[in-house]
């Protein structure tokens, strides 16, 4: 894992940090018992227009949605929780075609039976894919993702500390992920850490390529959602994921990462600015570079640190 992703791992263990210390000095369990179900839902429009404008760019027009909805369930000894995150955005400027620029889909379930004060046994379940496919733009006649292609679906067993009902910080030493790529051209590439196809020496397929590919390792999920202030809330999601059974040996200290924050700024009831942050690290995600060799410039792909960022207004509903 390379040196960027190191400190974008340091920066959100000290995100994570922070709230944890500050409830270091409970002593008692006052998370709210029985159900509670809830969550926001916002939509965001962005607009620029420019006519002559000297210093160039470009007019544009993009709209993002947001939802998160969660059903949870406490009582002194066990608890239940399920949070459902999705997303999708779309952009168009005058000289691109209408494009996505916001795609997620993710489930997570934990069930939790109460250890010792706020350490908890638990069992977690995580499920994240996308609604749409996506293409290698401008070229968008070629398929690079797709609804199950890929989608990632984790099972673990480990402890989590609940010292509130805002703050989870689970760990898991034996975890179970599978990588589904549900699209053989993909799969026949060996996209997303899947076996590539097996070709002869004119490149037709003798063997096609494995649309799902197995790890178990060490697993991290630290999750923050509280409002911070009377009209701002923060939504934070931090997962890491170690395969200590990659047969490539040096391939074992690489770490994925993926982080998600959301920012809401609330001006009303309904007006509301958003903020939304995701840094995702991938080894066996394979992202398109550019490298001098001999003074001459050659594309490749290799492992990159990706990072999005959304800053929107719009309107939003809390319930």
């Amino acid at each position: 894992m390379n040196k960027t992703v190191k400190t974008a791992a340091i920066l959100c263990g000290l995100l994570f940090s922070c709230p944890a210390f500050s409830q270091i000095e409970i002593k008692e369990d006052t998370a709210v018992r029985g159900w509670k179900k809830g969550g926001f839902f916002t939509i965001n429009l962005n607009q620029v227009s420019l006519t002559n404008w000297a210093a160039g760019g470009e007019s544009a027009l993009s709209s993002t949605a947001i939802a998160n909805l969660f059903l949870k369930y406490r009582n002194k000894s066990t608890y239940f929780e399920s949070v459902l995150d999705a997303g999708y955005g779309l952009i168009t400027t005058n000289t691109q075609p209408l494009r996505k620029n916001e795609d997620k889909i993710e489930l997570n379930s934990k069930f939790g039976k109460r250890a010792k004060g706020n350490l908890f046994y638990a069992g977690m379940m995580n499920f994240r894919t996308q609604f749409a496919p996506g293409y290698n733009y401008p070229n968008d006649s070629v398929v690079i993702s797709d609804f199950l292609a890929p989608a990632y679906l984790s099972l673990a067993l480990g402890l989590d500390y609940k010292p509130s009902d805002w703050l989870s910080v689970f760990l898991s030493p034996a975890t179970g992920r599978a990588t589904f790529v549900n699209n053989q051209m993909l799969a026949n590439d060996g996209q997303f850490g899947v076996t590539a196809a097996v070709r002869d020496a004119n490149g037709a397929i003798i063997e096609p390529g494995k649309k799902m590919r197995l790890e178990f390792g060490a697993y991290l999920r630290a999750r923050l959602q509280k409002d911070i202030a009377k009209n701002i809330q923060v939504v934070s999601n931090l997962q890491l994921f170690n395969n200590y059974s990659d047969p490539v040996k040096e391939q074992r200290a690489n770490i994925d990462v993926n982080w998600e924050s959301l920012i809401l700024i609330k001006a009303n009831k309904w007006l509301t600015t958003s903020l939304f942050m995701n840094l995702v690290y991938d080894h066996d995600v394979k992202i398109p570079v550019k490298r001098m060799v001999n003074g001459q410039e050659v594309a490749g792909t290799g492992p990159r640190t990706q990072f999005k960022e959304v800053l929107g207004v719009g309107v939003s509903f809390k319930f």
